[in-house]
C-alpha cells in the first residue's frame, strides 16, 4: 500500500520537475538573432545596388518617354492646326491614341509598377 502511494506521488510530481530545472533567465538577444555573416552583408549590398540601378533605369526611361510624349503632343497640335472643321485626319486619331498609351506607360512607371 505504501509503495502504491509512493508511485502515485512520484507520478504527480514527475511532470513538474522540468519546470524547476529550467533556467529562469530571459534569452540573450544574440541567441535569437544570429550574427550577420559576410555572405548576408554581400547579398544585402548587392540587392541595394540592384535597386539603385533599377531606379536609375526607371528615371531614364521616364525622361525618354516624357520627351517622346512632348514630341507627339507637338505633332498632334500641328496636325490639328492643319485640319479644318470638316476634316479630322486619321493621323490625328492615331497620334492621340499613341499619346494616350505613352501617357499611361509614364503614369505606371511613376507609380513604380515596372
Amino acid at each position: 500500500m505504501r509503495s502504491n502511494r509512493f508511485v502515485w506521488v512520484l507520478l504527480l510530481f514527475l511532470p513538474s520537475l522540468p519546470c524547476f530545472t529550467q533556467d529562469s533567465h530571459p534569452p540573450n538577444p544574440t541567441d535569437i538573432n544570429p550574427p550577420i555573416s559576410d555572405a548576408d552583408e554581400a547579398r544585402a549590398r548587392m540587392t541595394h545596388e540592384m535597386e539603385k540601378r533599377a531606379a536609375k533605369e526607371r528615371v531614364a526611361a521616364l525622361k525618354n518617354d516624357t520627351e517622346k510624349l512632348l514630341k507627339l503632343s507637338v505633332e498632334l497640335k500641328s496636325y490639328v492646326d492643319k485640319s479644318d472643321e470638316n476634316v479630322l485626319s486619321l493621323t490625328v486619331i492615331k497620334k492621340a491614341e499613341e499619346i494616350e498609351k505613352l501617357a499611361k506607360s509614364v503614369k505606371d512607371k511613376m507609380k513604380g509598377s515596372n
